[in-house]
């Protein structure tokens, strides 16, 4: 297929920049808990040690059949081999800008941080458990929010009984903190 009409580009460092530039506000740091830079780092281990060997395996082999031009395994392959080598550069950039926080130093404490769970109530009375985490583990479905989302602005630094203000497309909504949890320290 003529290139012209895949969406591909020659330098993909720079999207991958790019997408780290506009995740992170610009002078911040890339906070992230213990347990998301552990994720990161096995996820780039894997791909490092097992999946991209396996794929050059497949690769080395599909190009010792002949004829690459209609050879599926080996166009396939040269596909998968690129996608693993921009996932490696992707996620060893932000490890190499991650800054982890430990949310155990603050338990026992109802003042919101990073690393928090917080359970608070809106003003239409609907009741939400949110934990403020890093932009890389941010999981809304089970309720794990950056901390640059506006809930997560909105409610650090406020404490357990405060009712902090949230503006939304809809207008100004006010959050009731009803609880803040932080995981118990590790003894190490």
């Amino acid at each position: 297929m003529n290139k012209a009409f895949v969406k591909e580009s020659d330098n993909e460092d720079d999207d991958d920049a790019l997408a780290l530039a506009q995740a992170i506000p610009a002078g911040a740091k890339n906070y992230i808990t213990p347990a998301g830079y552990q994720r990161i780092k096995d996820e780039l281990l894997q791909l490092i040690d097992v999946d991209r060997p396996e794929v050059v395996r497949i690769v080395h082999w599909a190009a010792s059949n002949g004829d690459r031009s209609e050879n599926g395994d080996y166009i396939y392959g040269k596909r998968r081999l690129r996608e693993i080598d921009r996932r490696i550069r992707f996620l060893t950039k932000r490890l190499d800008s991650a800054f982890p926080v430990d949310p155990s130093v603050h338990y026992g404490n109802d003042q919101v941080f990073f690393g928090a769970t917080v359970t608070y109530l809106n003003k239409a009375g609907e009741e939400h458990t949110v934990t403020i985490v890093g932009i890389d583990e941010l999981d809304p479905l089970k309720g794990k929010i950056s901390w640059v989302s506006p809930v997560a602005r909105a409610l650090t630094k406020a404490r357990e009984g405060d009712v902090v203000q949230l503006h939304t497309p809809l207008g100004i909504d006010e959050l009731e903190i009803l609880a803040v949890e932080y995981p118990e320290p590790h003894a190490d």
